[in-house]
């Protein structure tokens, strides 16, 4: 009903766990990454719990997207099953089929033998077997033993079947009872999805709004946000029940913004806090045909309609001098780095210079708000000063020249992206060059330095500036660039079958993140290592491509602590303009 009214093509707050409102959190990222752990930690059981309506089901179906052509998923989301209709179930999920015994009549035996000769192919095969059980706090004991002996079947390097157990945390006590301590012996990997915090609720409602096409002004304001965190405990399925109905409540009173007195009359609607109101809100459906020609009032450009990504790390380092191109070719989505990274097997790289543009906020005076018709004509029309204001952030001092080729000799490259989003520019957390549109549309530049839920600061020079990010919206288009460190020898992504030291910095940076043992000389980009990459970009919440460009050695970077710039939180109260 409001959804034309505040310029959405799609529901924003659906109970249904569709994959792609996923809203990566440090706890979502962490939970999907356990799930991915099940591919490759050798079998047994994993363990997901969660509270109701905190996502675990979201994350399980954006898991079993995901899961690489090669494994064979069977998915159970009704465990209220007997020993042998889990056995029928699993078969039918694996596509076995099971010859009926004497009589006509299938025993536990005659599900249990076609079931293991079916793994013991697929191992052949080099295939992986996974069995998901969502709910599976309902499972009985005799149940939960019967899984334990599906386990035993392995080789000497590992178990033949990867099950993973999904469930409230009812499930956690289950598994703890005495009689299933053999199965709680081979759980391999638990985690348990707590609540979201109060910036991640704020940060969830956004995502949700703009992977549902918003594309003006944020309809909730921080006060009203923060009450939404309070009233729902930041469990997921809570917020969207709360929201979905604030957001009827702002369309029937014909208001483009969400305040705290809505959200509190929509929780008193949804979670019955009062009772039945008939006057909550006046007018509501009488008024809805009307107000819907409104609707195309919204009509700023809101730039975060990508989904956010986990906060990821960053790139394999490398040594200087590697011939590549000073535009870094693209791969994957975008990810986060923070320090600049040290070669592999090369001398460390400097450490990051603090520079007054880009150095921390901390200490300084509150900057004054953005005045467009006074400050955008004193940004910077040449973008070269402000590349090398940038690089001495990474510990160098380019001289007057190409900024890009000057920084290749440093193994330094120059990251461009013309559609950019503000959940992009978070997840990079570093400091780059936004283009803005200044007077009559003409393109001006500034450093980006600092960013947080309200407001950017742009820097141009010893000037900084704070943008409010609706204000922001008006004023860029997407326009982005940074440095990021290159891996010796990298010319383009690796593909499958290269060889090089730009494979052996990403072997090297995949095997520290998992705290494995660095490769043997002479990696190559097989289907293993492809493999490992692609789980890798999922559990950061990138395309998993399989392709390591830019932002997936930005991602690698971060996770094994090479050192780079990073954006400081956004000064909270704006100087008076003098």
């Amino acid at each position: 009903m409001y959804l034309s009214f505040f310029g959405l093509s799609q529901t924003p707050f659906s109970i249904a766990p569709d994959p792609r409102y996923l809203f990566m959190s440090e706890r979502h990222r962490e939970a999907l990454a356990h799930l991915l752990f099940g591919l490759s930690g050798g079998g047994g059981f994993v363990l997901l719990s969660g509270a109701i309506g905190a996502g675990k089901t979201t994350v399980c179906r954006c898991f079993l997207e995901q899961v690489p052509p090669s494994c064979h998923v069977a998915y159970i989301f009704n465990p209220r099953l007997s020993v042998a209709e889990l056995l029928q179930s699993v078969c039918e999920e694996f596509g076995i089929a099971v010859v009926p015994g004497r009589g006509g009549l299938v025993s536990n035996k005659d599900y249990i033998d076609p079931l293991n000769r079916f793994l013991l192919d697929a191992h052949s095969k080099g295939r992986q077997c996974v069995l998901v059980i969502d709910e599976a706090q309902k499972l009985s004991a005799k149940v939960l033993e019967q899984l334990r002996l599906l386990t035993n079947l392995e080789t000497n390097e590992r178990k033949l079947l990867q099950i993973i157990l999904i469930g409230q945390p009812e499930l956690r006590r289950l598994i703890a009872r005495p009689e299933l301590e053999q199965l709680a012996q081979r759980v391999i990997a638990r985690f348990h999805l707590d609540a979201l915090s109060e910036p991640e609720t704020a940060g969830y409602v956004a995502h949700r709004l703009a992977v549902a096409g918003l594309r003006g002004a944020m309809p909730f304001d921080r006060g009203s946000l923060r009450r939404v965190h309070r009233l729902t405990g930041g469990v997921p399925r809570r917020i969207n029940l709360l929201a979905d109905r604030a957001l009827l409540g702002a369309y029937a009173q014909g208001r483009y913004r969400v305040d705290r007195r809505i959200v509190e009359r929509a929780a008193d609607e949804v979670f019955d806090r009062q009772g039945p109101d008939p006057k909550r809100w006046p007018r509501a459906l009488a008024v809805g045909a009307a107000m819907a020609v409104l609707a195309g009032a919204t009509g700023l450009a809101w730039h975060a309609q990508q989904r956010p990504l986990a906060r990821p790390p960053a790139s394999a380092s490398a040594t200087a001098g590697a011939p590549v191109a000073s535009s870094a070719p693209g791969a994957g989505t975008a990810g986060r780095a923070d320090k600049a990274s040290a070669p592999a097997g090369g001398t460390e790289a400097a450490a990051p210079a603090q520079i007054d543009g880009v150095a921390a906020a901390a200490g300084r005076p509150a900057p004054p708000s953005l005045d467009p018709a006074v400050d955008l004509p004193q940004l910077a029309r040449d973008e070269q000063p402000l590349w090398r204001e940038l690089s001495l952030a990474w510990g160098l001092a380019l001289p007057a020249g190409d900024a890009c080729k000057l920084a290749l000799r440093q193994q330094l490259a120059c990251y461009r992206s013309a559609n950019a989003t503000l959940a992009l520019l978070r997840q990079l957390d570093r400091p780059g060059l936004l283009t803005l549109s200044g007077a009559a549309g003409a393109p001006v530049h500034a450093l980006l330095v600092a960013l947080d839920h309200e407001a950017a600061e742009l820097a141009v020079g010893d000037r900084r500036w704070r943008v409010p990010l609706d204000q922001l919206a008006t004023l860029w288009r997407g326009e982005f660039a940074t440095f990021w460190r290159v891996p010796a020898g990298y010319e383009r992504p690796p593909r499958e079958g290269d060889q090089g030291p730009a494979v052996q910095a990403l072997a090297a940076a995949l095997a520290a993140q998992r705290r494995e043992a660095g490769p043997a000389p002479g990696a190559r980009l097989d289907a293993a290592l492809r493999d490992r990459l692609a789980g890798f970009q999922l559990a950061q919440g990138l395309q998993p491509d399989g392709l390591a460009g830019p932002t997936t050695f930005m991602l690698l970077n971060r996770a094994t602590g090479v050192a780079e710039p990073r954006l400081s939180g956004a000064t909270a109260r704006p100087a008076t303009r003098e």
